[in-house]
C-alpha cells in the first residue's frame, strides 16, 4: 500500500511537512513517496494528506494507477465541462 508522486508534480512543497509517516522526499525532477514508509495515512487520516493538499490534479497516483486527486477534484468542475468551456473559449 503506497502512493506515487508522477512528473507533472511541480515541487511546491505541500505535501512533504504533511505526511504523518514522512514518506515523501524530494527528488529529481520532482518529489516522490518512499513505498515502503508510506501508509497512505490509514490510521492516521481519513484522506491522504498529500492528495488534499496537492494542486496539481492527478499527481498522485495509488497503487492501481488511479488519481488520488483526479482532474477537477479541486476545481469541482468536472473535465468534461472544462473541456466543452475551453473548446468555446477557443471559438470565440
Amino acid at each position: 500500500m503506497a502512493l506515487e508522486i508522477i512528473e507533472t508534480c511541480v515541487n511546491c512543497w505541500a505535501c512533504e511537512p504533511l505526511c504523518p509517516s514522512s514518506a515523501i522526499y524530494e527528488a529529481r525532477p520532482h518529489f516522490r513517496i518512499d513505498a515502503a514508509k508510506c501508509t497512505e495515512c490509514d490510521g492516521d487520516y481519513a484522506e491522504a494528506q498529500c492528495a488534499g493538499i496537492c494542486p496539481i490534479e492527478g499527481a498522485i497516483l495509488d497503487a492501481k494507477g488511479l488519481a488520488v486527486n483526479p482532474p477537477g477534484s479541486l476545481t469541482g468542475i468536472p473535465p468534461e465541462r472544462m473541456q466543452a468551456v475551453m473548446a468555446e473559449i477557443r471559438a470565440r
